[in-house]
């Protein structure tokens, strides 16, 4: 009877205890965990040296005057072109300025029949070109958005072959120096490679050309039309600090 009586004494401050507990768990705060602050983008930074490769396809336009004088026509000299560039980046607030060098090996062929000497095919193959240019550019991160102007130098061969045979009958070589103008866009890929496409004009001066006596010479204008894919490997770290 004693122990009844004492379990009973314990339900019974329990019970009137447990509201009491109930309302102090209810007046502690909750602890929530605060959600993780979000992660900036890294901000690109396109400042140092870097070195690529780039291939494309090019066109030359020739127009060709014989004796400076009396026009023979034009054609157009297509194909396929690669080479190599090299230049250094300065990256200022969102502009870029930077300078470039450039090599291409070309295979730009064409040739058209002489209106001056029908019996006659005229023809220009451009096997190399050079670029020195200097850029400027807007960066949107890891987008960059750039214009290029400078200096340009081809390598062309000219030629006059048989209009009935092909056989040839006279060549020469002539290396001729310009101004170019362009506009390209590149893409940050990873922390140090780039990758792009670019659009260049090259405006080529007028050349004389001769060949043997009997043939005289002409005059010969040149642009050039270009449009290449890049792949740029930047030297230094790629995050500003």
């Amino acid at each position: 009877m004693k122990n009844f009586l004492i379990l009973t004494a314990c339900i019974g401050a329990l019970s009137a205890a447990a509201p009491a507990f109930g309302t102090d768990l209810s007046g502690q705060p909750v602890k929530i965990k605060a959600p993780p602050l979000p992660v900036a983008a890294p901000i690109i930074d396109w400042s140092g040296y870097y070195i690529g490769v780039n291939g494309g396809w090019g066109t030359s336009h020739n127009c060709w005057d014989f004796n400076g004088v009396t026009a023979e026509g034009c054609h157009d000299s297509a194909g396929g072109t690669i080479g190599g560039q090299i230049g250094y980046r300065w990256h200022i607030f969102n502009m870029v300025y930077g300078i470039e060098g450039q090599g291409n090996w070309a295979d730009f062929n064409g040739s058209n029949v002489s209106t001056a000497f029908p019996a006659t095919t005229i023809g220009t193959k451009t096997d190399a070109f050079g670029l020195l240019t200097g850029h400027i550019g807007y960066a949107f991160n890891a987008v960059l958005l750039y214009a290029k102007g400078g200096a340009a130098v081809t390598s062309n061969t000219y030629y006059i072959n048989s209009a009935a045979t092909g056989t040839e009958i006279a060549k020469n070589n002539d290396v001729r120096w310009g101004g170019a103008l362009g506009v390209g866009a590149e893409v940050s890929i990873t922390p140090n490679w780039s990758t792009g496409v670019e659009y260049t004009h090259l405006f080529m001066q007028r050349s004389n050309v001769s060949f043997p006596a009997a043939l005289g010479a002409d005059r010969v204008h040149q642009d050039v039309d270009l449009i290449t894919a890049r792949l740029n490997y930047k030297f230094g770290p790629a995050f500003a600090k």
